[in-house]
């Protein structure tokens, strides 16, 4: 049994953990809402604990069972605005959460990646790293800490690239899994270039994989699907969030539920991370919204799911992943999908790809998601992942090229002008790497004639 602690940063990341928790319990065959029915297939053994503790071991059906029980969620809370995190706290599922694994203060931390990094986390390091500590005492087997956060303002992108170095100092050993989302094109924070490029800097050295996916894309991905039905993803917020957290359960599902196929986290980096730094992963997911007549008309026909999840409006990121260089990629399917159409599935990417990659890992999970019979997502390692670098560095040049903002940041103790080139060297390093290996390598033969 994996279990795995979910720390939530900022608006955005305690955002996505709104939309995460009750789709986690559904999977699990626990009523959260009278009009949404949970997976029939849902497991509630030792795969309920990856991400709950429970004391009693006994099995739980709905919210009031659970608060009987005295089951708690492996998450830490985190924001400098106290009303985002209070909401887990008023809301149905305010059992679930323990105040004692809350962080919030006032007045936020201003859209400044120095004040939450510096500022926000020299305040509450201690408190930070004791509560880290003690869920982890309560874990008998952790596999990974899933962080969410966003990539552009103050305490997301600070706070939780802070809380990201404490995690990599004092468990160096267990992955540090990042979902973090980029804010696209649309930006409504000036200062968002210099937060992005800070935080994909700290990203780059400390976390064990990253999975950016932007708003631009998600935007795209609920425009052209009809409004759920599904009380939990109804709301324009929600159904964005359903998608990244479409992808997460994807991603854990091998760590929590039993298959002929089974693809642990720990699996990740080994068959994901060919050289050293890059680990940033693009995902693509079909289906992507919960009774979307796009996922229903795929479902019905099961071989059209890896068309669908390699087209570029199934990625949560602006990018062609399959074109250029892919060094290695993954097939996470759930649900009633055979072994024989899973390795049909590997054949047919490897033919779709141009030049071939290292390896294609393949997943199988018996249990669907709760709201449909199949699902599959497609992890890529790829060298267009260094387009997502150079819009970065060009974002942040056309400010730190005029030196424009720069005082907000200089006025932070602890936070040096050396910052400003040392992230956008970790940029273009990345850029480098991920673009110096889309070329072939062509080794020089002898030809000996008989």
């Amino acid at each position: 049994m994996s279990e795995f602690i979910v720390i939530q940063v900022g608006q955005c990341g305690n955002q996505i953990g709104n939309a995460f928790w009750p789709l986690v319990l559904y999977e699990h065959g626990i009523c959260v809402d009278k009009l949404v029915k949970p997976s029939l297939k849902a497991v509630q053994d030792e795969a309920f604990h990856s991400f709950f503790d429970s004391p009693s071991y006994k099995k739980c059906h709905n919210i009031e069972d659970l608060k009987r029980c005295k089951v708690k969620a492996r998450a830490i809370l985190i924001d400098m605005e106290t009303s985002v995190v209070e909401r887990f706290h008023n809301c149905r599922l305010r059992d679930l959460f323990d105040r004692t694994y809350s962080i919030t203060d006032s007045p936020g931390s201003g859209n400044n990646w120095a004040f939450g990094h510096y500022e926000a986390g020299n305040l509450h390091k201690n408190k930070i790293r004791e509560m880290i500590r003690s869920a982890a005492e309560c874990c008998s087997s952790l596999n990974g800490f899933l962080l969410f956060f966003s990539l552009a303002g103050g305490t997301g992108s600070g706070l939780g690239t802070a809380v990201l170095q404490y995690l990599q100092d004092d468990f160096p050993n267990i992955d540090r899994i990042v979902a973090c989302v980029h804010p696209g094109e649309h930006r409504d924070v000036v200062t968002s270039p210099y937060n992005i490029a800070f935080s994909l800097s700290k990203l780059a050295l400390g976390a064990t994989c990253v999975f950016p996916v932007d708003n631009k894309s998600l935007s795209k991905i609920c425009g052209k699907t009809k409004v759920t039905k599904d009380p939990l993803t109804s709301d324009l917020y929600q159904k964005v969030n359903a998608v990244i957290v479409r992808m997460l359960l994807n991603l854990t599902s091998g760590a929590r539920f039993p298959g002929s196929l089974n693809f642990d986290l720990g699996d990740l980096p080994t068959n994901m991370v060919p050289y050293k730094g890059m680990h940033f992963l693009a995902s693509s997911i079909c289906p992507l919204v919960s009774g979307s007549e796009i996922g229903i008309n795929i479902l019905k026909r099961k071989k059209e799911l890896l068309h669908s999840v390699c087209n570029e409006d199934h990625h949560l990121i602006q990018l062609n992943a399959l074109s250029g260089k892919v060094h290695t990629a993954a097939l996470i399917a759930r649900g009633d999908i055979p072994f024989s159409t899973a390795v049909d599935f590997q054949e047919r990417l490897i033919a779709k790809i141009k030049r071939k990659p290292m390896g294609i890992t393949l997943g199988l999970s018996s249990v669907p998601p709760h709201d449909s019979p199949v699902s599959l997502l497609l992890l890529t390692n790829s060298s267009s992942m260094s387009t997502f670098f150079s819009q970065a560095v060009n974002d942040f040049n056309s400010l730190y090229f005029r030196k424009a903002y720069t005082h907000h940041y200089l006025k932070v103790d602890d936070f040096e002008f050396e910052e400003f080139s040392g992230a956008r060297e970790v940029l273009l390093s990345q850029v480098d790497a991920y673009t110096k290996t889309y070329e072939d390598i062509h080794i020089p033969r002898i030809n000996v004639e008989i």
